[in-house]
């Protein structure tokens, strides 16, 4: 899982092991430092040499001493209950569990927005139950569709690394080699918790993240981070609960009845995984030069050695073809999504809520900034969404209602094939342009197909009937 900067270069490799010093800003966080993409360094305690079985080695572990009955995990290639544990314990200094009258708020917003979306849009509602979701809860709901996406793509890192690295190298990992496969379940988990826990400090939503996250027809509304959203606004509360009700009311409404959007996005995350591929060849002829270059060299029976051999970025998998059109898959239809919401908002909401247009503009500069919910959705999918494709999506949205109708635009949505692709958000303008004439194309063919049946017989033929009925018999 690889996070994308658009600029040139990639600036996390969380789920593999990336050149020190990648990312600037995230270098003194706690649990991590530079050359240190698994935080290896907190997990060896600090310790700077030893040798000695496995078991020896996990002793001097502060972090697996206390966490090794988690070792023993079989459920896949990420610790999830230790992705549970870790996320919740980092929410709890802060957590506030939801009230009753936040529940009743929450649940009457997402009933108003449904009545105001349905002027705005020919998708029917998607929502069933509205639900007020404390930080806590939303990372236990959606643990199982976090690990529908992120389980493959461990998968394959774990199967890229092992396959791809030379016998010689793994026979100087020493007495290292044998515990770790089962420090990767255990590293990842740890690694996902902590992510989890700073989104579900930034979420709005189910939805926030631009995939469906909760059980399907629930509503959810997280009312301590709508209410962080609202600070400094100057807007009244039940007006950002309002606003981000609509939002999220919309996405629903898509992935209801939608039904291959799910499948699609989810698809586009694993066809990324497919493709991860590290080059054998690359990282035998870089282990000499890697080994000669390091300082100190390297020591099977030093931890520290090996980690700087793993952080040097002789382990990182490369892009193949293959994920870089996955990623402009998955990036386009999120952008295709997130459009379409603003969309059918605006249209619902600027005449009804005065505040519209303020909360739009902050939720644009809130995605613009890439922010940390923003930032860690990258860590953990692999994707930063890039605001210029959302504004070429919006375009392609607003355009079409204006050409076209709304039920035009809507029906944009009942096929794939029928979406604007990447190249097309490239000239937004001129896809909306092409739909007019294809509008056109299908209702002449339509009328032909109409004057076709109608001469066969099928149709009100008038004074014909007789020889219709005639050859019906």
């Amino acid at each position: 899982m690889i996070r994308r900067d658009y600029g040139g270069g990639m600036s996390d490799v969380p789920f593999g092991f990336g050149p020190p010093d990648r990312d600037p800003e995230r270098r003194g966080e706690p649990g991590g430092t530079p050359g240190d993409p698994f935080g290896l360094g907190a997990l060896f305690g600090g310790a700077g040499a030893g040798s000695g079985s496995p078991e020896e080695l996990l002793g001097k572990m502060p972090l697996f001493a206390e966490l090794q009955k988690l070792m023993n995990w079989s459920g896949g290639p990420v610790n999830w209950d230790l992705a549970r544990q870790g996320a919740i314990s980092q929410l709890a200094p802060g957590h506030q569990p939801t009230s009753e009258a936040e529940r009743t708020a929450v649940a009457e917003a997402l009933r108003l927005a449904d009545l105001w979306l349905d002027e705005a849009t020919e998708l029917p509602s998607g929502i069933d139950r509205g639900l007020a979701w404390s930080r806590v809860e939303w990372v236990e709901q959606t643990l199982p569709a976090w690990g529908q996406l992120i389980d493959p793509l461990a998968e394959r890192v774990v199967a890229a690394m092992t396959g791809a690295l030379p016998a010689e190298a793994t026979a100087m990992m020493g007495p290292l080699a044998g515990v770790m496969g089962q420090m990767g379940g255990v590293m990842f988990g740890a690694q996902v918790g902590q992510a989890l826990g700073k989104l579900a400090d930034e979420v709005l939503t189910s939805t926030d993240v631009g995939l469906p996250l909760g059980p399907r027809g629930a509503g959810v509304l997280v009312p301590q981070n709508v209410a962080a959203f609202g600070e400094g606004l100057d807007r009244p509360e039940d007006e950002v609960r309002l606003f981000l009700a609509l939002r999220e009311a919309a996405h629903q409404r898509l992935f209801a009845h939608v039904p291959w959007l799910r499948q699609q996005l989810t698809d586009a995350v694993h066809a990324y995984a497919r493709g991860i591929h590290v080059d054998r060849e690359a990282i035998e002829r870089g282990l000499t030069e890697a080994m000669g270059s390091m300082e100190g060299g390297i020591d099977p029976s030093d931890p520290e050695s090996i980690q700087r051999l793993l952080g040097s970025g002789l382990l990182e998998p490369e892009e193949t073809p293959q994920q870089q059109m996955a990623l402009r898959r998955l990036e386009t239809l999120l952008a295709l999504v997130e459009g379409w919401v603003d969309s059918v908002v605006s249209a619902a909401a600027t005449d009804r809520l005065p505040g519209h247009s303020a909360l739009a503009e902050t939720m644009r500069r809130r995605r613009a900034s890439g922010g940390p919910a923003e930032q860690t959705f990258a860590t953990l999918v692999g994707l930063e969404l890039r605001p210029r494709r959302l504004r070429d999506a919006s375009t392609v949205w607003g355009a079409m209602v204006q050409q076209h109708g709304t039920a035009a635009r809507d029906r944009l949505w009942s096929h794939p094939d029928l979406l604007p692709t990447s190249d097309d958000l490239d000239e937004p303008l001129d896809f909306v342009g092409r739909q007019g004439v294809r509008d056109a194309f299908a209702e002449l063919t339509g009328d032909l197909a109409d004057e076709d049946r109608t001469s066969d017989g099928n149709g009100d033929t008038g004074p014909d009937d007789t020889d219709g009925d005639a050859r019906g018999n």
